[in-house]
């Protein structure tokens, strides 16, 4: 048997989320930890919101690494056996290369606070945005874009997350968003929906993004990862330092392609998928992508001890 962890990313977070891990005293010591480094109560923010400040993108991406390494080092503290593969959805490789040993939890928390800054002032807010297409195939997603593209007056749109058959979402200028959602459902698509977000990731608005975190890039630490991770943007590992810098940097600027990782997990012989944070978005879509793929979700703490009981 063997089997990998993914890391869900932005979108998967909700308030009360880290309740059915509160017998886990490894999950509030990760989140004290994390809250000492940023100078924020993120287990107060967690539990109790507002909702509004739980879906800033400048809390939410710290959030939910620390909500995913929390419940790693849950798993690592009952003996969970080690994952032949990892992988992260967007904010979440980021989670994933911690877990990996590529990069120190303090520096992936100081950098994703920075990621989320410099993503949130690349786009004024209300100027661009995020919608999911479903039930298009990923060929007319694009020719949907290429088309708005070729007749708006320089607004981008762009395929952003290639996340399951049948459902991409879209990123770029609001009004080409806009634009794109209804030649999607004229070309056949069963919904379009406009996602609550205010920054279009993955895509060529993050371009100016991309150049400052390529410098900060150069001031973090990062090590050869124990365990192979899959990048978003090339589906390939990297054990490279300079290799996996780079593939961070155009990471924001380039669609996750999370089908084709799931796919590729199969190809190298995995048979089980854990989704290792709150909730059950990744598990969801991995079952769309390959059924024959057992996926397990340790969305709180009695899956998460019977999953590590089912692959030990």
């Amino acid at each position: 048997m063997k089997f990998a962890f993914v890391f869900p990313g932005q979108g998967s977070q909700s308030i009360g989320m880290m309740k059915e891990y509160a017998d886990f005293q490894i999950v509030r010591e990760t989140f004290v930890e994390a809250s000492d480094i940023l100078g924020q109560d993120f287990w107060t923010m967690v539990n109790d919101g507002p909702i509004d400040d739980l879906n800033l993108t400048v809390n939410t991406q710290p959030l939910m690494l620390i909500a995913g390494i929390a419940v790693y080092r849950a798993w690592e503290s009952l003996d969970g056996a080690k994952p032949a593969l990892m992988a992260g959805h967007s904010l979440g490789e980021y989670s994933a290369l911690v877990a990996a040993g590529a990069l120190a939890f303090v520096d992936a928390l100081l950098l994703v606070r920075f990621r989320a800054e410099m993503m949130q002032q690349a786009v004024p807010e209300g100027m661009g945005g995020m919608a999911a297409i479903l039930g298009l195939d990923d060929d007319v997603v694009r020719a949907v874009c290429a088309e708005v593209v070729n007749t708006s007056d320089g607004e981008s749109l762009e395929p952003a997350n290639f996340n399951s058959p049948g459902q991409v979402v879209i990123a770029g200028h609001r009004s080409a968003i806009l634009r794109g959602m209804e030649l999607a459902k004229a070309k056949g698509a069963k919904r379009a929906i406009m996602l609550p977000v205010s920054v279009p990731s993955h895509c060529s608005l993050m371009n100016q993004a991309a150049k400052k975190m390529r410098q900060r890039l150069e001031l973090v630490a990062l090590q050869s990862p124990i365990i192979p991770v899959l990048h978003n943007a090339d589906v390939q590992q990297h054990e490279n330092v300079i290799a996996i810098r780079d593939i961070l940097v155009q990471q924001l600027c380039n669609p996750v392609r999370w089908t084709e990782t799931i796919h590729s997990f199969a190809t190298a012989g995995v048979t089980h998928v854990v989704e290792c944070g709150p909730g059950k978005v990744l598990s969801t879509l991995n079952k769309r992508i390959d059924g024959k793929l057992q996926s397990f979700a340790l969305a709180d703490s009695q899956a998460l001890r019977q999953v590590v009981g089912a692959l030990r």
